[in-house]
């Protein structure tokens, strides 16, 4: 579905998230537990996606709303913008003095048209590589190798050779070493890059989700003749095992997220199943896997009904080595961050979809606010 792999999100879903947040301050205490299953450690945040530890002790947020890449002190909860792009950053990467930061798609599909088209000057589909300083050293095209190789094999024009499939929504980077890993949710796939030469391959491709597997993917399915669920990939982490973590959204299909682990090479070794809406991973030293369920909780009414609380929207899966799930609530998650021994994620991460500007936060989550039930 074109225009759910551009937004990550579906419209449908977005409209019941209607009230603005209350913003917490951060605790005097950061080790500190408080009532509910987070601590707002930072605010003032527009549209936070992914995040990465960064110097001092700080993170480094991808602002999508409003172009900017920054970073945030999670004992003091000050933000200071570090690269603004006239694109929509969506996952960053800090590693040896440099960022790498993921580029979505520009503009709305030319078939679902939302407003003036953007800026001739504004970057997408692309991985940008700059100095804390703000200089850009590298823009790497992301929608040329989409065009060139179309790596999922979904027709990418229809018959009047308009534009049908031929998208790039990079989503999340994560650099090991030499090599830098992109997971597209617009091409469905996950590119490997050579860190020195620039060099895209295509390292993996998820499979879309059967009907035979999840029911509703025999309607909910991809572009008009494709059947199943669209993967989308939304997250990609190295476990400290050396494996790579890969989260998908499933079409936003109840069910159809999945998590695949994979070898080095790439090869598929595990998958995780059974999950909703996956927009961000993190994985833990003992193979904990931790997965954000962005709209996990959402109502299917429309409008919602009365007394419906949007902060309870989203929460955050523990899936443990064997298996066991346990689950905290925090809202709108997206992306995810271990720090010695402590969870971060991003929060109201979708809500400038709303018109809420500057709602977004970072948040350390709670060990014991994880219970066995969800919701």
């Amino acid at each position: 579905m074109r225009g759910q792999r551009r937004t990550v999100v579906a419209a449908a879903a977005i409209m019941v998230l209607g009230a603005a947040p209350s913003v917490a301050s951060a605790s005097d205490d950061p080790a500190a537990g408080d009532d509910g299953p987070a601590t707002t450690l930072a605010g003032g945040l527009d549209g936070p996606r992914q995040l990465d530890a960064y110097l001092n002790g700080r993170f480094v947020v991808a602002e999508s709303d409003t172009g900017e890449v920054s970073s945030v002190d999670p004992e003091t909860g000050d933000v200071k913008t570090l690269l603004s792009i006239k694109g929509d950053p969506q996952g960053v990467d800090y590693e040896r003095g440099r960022l790498y930061v993921t580029l979505g798609e520009v503009g709305p599909p030319p078939d679902e048209p939302q407003g003036p088209p953007p800026p001739p000057d504004r970057i997408g589909s692309a991985l940008l590589v700059a100095d804390t300083d703000g200089k850009v050293l590298d823009t790497i095209d992301l929608l040329a190798y989409e065009l060139a190789h179309n790596p999922d094999g979904q027709p990418q024009f229809d018959d009047k050779g308009m534009p049908f499939d031929a998208l790039s929504n990079p989503f999340a980077v994560e650099v090991d070493g030499n090599r830098i890993f992109v997971a597209d949710a617009g091409a469905n796939d996950v590119l490997l890059i050579d860190r020195g030469t620039g060099k895209i391959s295509t390292f993996f491709v998820p499979p879309r989700v059967s009907p035979d597997d999840v029911a509703v993917c025999a309607t909910q399915q991809a572009n008009p003749g494709v059947v199943g669920c669209d993967p989308v990939p939304t997250g990609v982490k190295v476990g400290p095992d050396g494996k790579i973590y890969v989260s998908t959204l499933g079409a936003e299909a109840p069910d159809a997220a999945r998590i695949y682990v994979l070898s080095p090479s790439g090869k598929v070794v595990d998958r995780i199943d059974d999950l909703n809406s996956v927009a961000g991973i993190a994985v833990d030293t003992d193979g904990t896997v931790y997965a954000s369920e962005l709209l996990e909780g959402a109502p299917a009414e429309d409008p919602p009904p009365a007394g419906f609380d949007p902060a309870t929207v989203g929460q955050v899966v523990r899936i443990g080595p064997h298996g066991g799930r346990s689950y905290a609530q925090v809202t709108m998650p997206s992306g995810l961050e271990i720090q010695h021994g402590r969870l971060y994620a991003s929060a109201w991460s979708i809500a400038g979809f709303l018109g809420l500007k500057s709602a977004g936060e970072l948040v350390r989550v709670h060990n014991d606010a994880f219970v066995k039930s969800s919701g």
